[in-house]
């Protein structure tokens, strides 16, 4: 009999799950204070519910299977399909804003790595329905009263933002049409786990092309490392 956990997969012993626990409990302590109520979702949905957000390249990544009904499926790998499900679901009876928070355990099948297994949890809270800066503001003070509640302070960590609108500019400059930006941020997600040679070989078969993929790639991911606080 195997003894080891799947690759990618953990066991919780009592101690390590105690220490989820208090994990877990940080976190709902201050979601709750700032009004959030927690909710969840199944850890299986329709393959259709990815594909539809991310393409079909994302069936790669993903634990998904045809179930005994016929049905393409796939555990989740992320909160925010199921989310958006749930919240149409409900539109009309549903008070906004919508302050909801859950820590799901997601599933990628992905390359393992140190820091990123192939299930995880986290920690999601999403404003709906308020408009203007003050819902980004009031997720971002969130965020950091949740790692203030393990103790920690500004000498322990940095909040960094960016702006999705900033780079969208960057890339019409740059000559990149709106068809070509999916895969662009794509690549852009992945730029810290993925060799360059890769990145830059997907840009141009699926992105601008050329040298304006050369270019856009050097001069976008420089930027993308200075942001993350990475050497040029």
């Amino acid at each position: 009999m195997q003894t080891q956990a799947l690759p990618g997969f953990r066991d919780f012993y009592p101690a390590d799950l105690a220490l989820r626990h208090y994990i877990f409990r940080t976190w709902r302590r201050v979601a709750a204070r700032y009004g959030f109520e927690e909710y969840d979702g199944p850890p299986l949905e329709p393959l259709e519910l990815y594909t539809a957000k991310s393409g079909e390249e994302i069936v790669g990544q993903l634990y998904s299977f045809t179930d005994r009904g016929g049905r393409e499926v796939s555990l989740r790998p992320e909160m925010t399909p199921t989310l958006a499900r749930m919240v149409a679901a409900r539109a009309n009876g549903l008070k906004k804003p919508i302050r909801w928070f859950s820590i799901p355990q997601l599933f990628r099948y992905e390359r393992q790595q140190r820091g990123r297994l192939r299930e995880h949890f986290q920690l999601n809270c999403d404003l709906i329905g308020e408009a203007g800066h003050l819902a980004d503001a009031e997720i971002v003070a969130l965020a950091i009263d949740a790692v203030r509640g393990f103790g920690l302070g500004p000498e322990d960590f940095r909040v960094r933002l960016s702006d999705r609108r900033l780079l969208s500019g960057l890339l019409g400059a740059l000559g990149v049409s709106e068809a070509q930006t999916g895969t662009v941020y794509q690549v852009f997600d992945k730029l810290r786990r993925t060799p360059e040679e890769v990145s830059l070989r997907r840009l141009v078969d699926g992105g601008p092309g050329g040298h304006c993929a050369h270019e856009q790639h050097r001069r976008v991911a420089g930027q993308r490392r200075r942001q993350l606080g990475l050497r040029p």
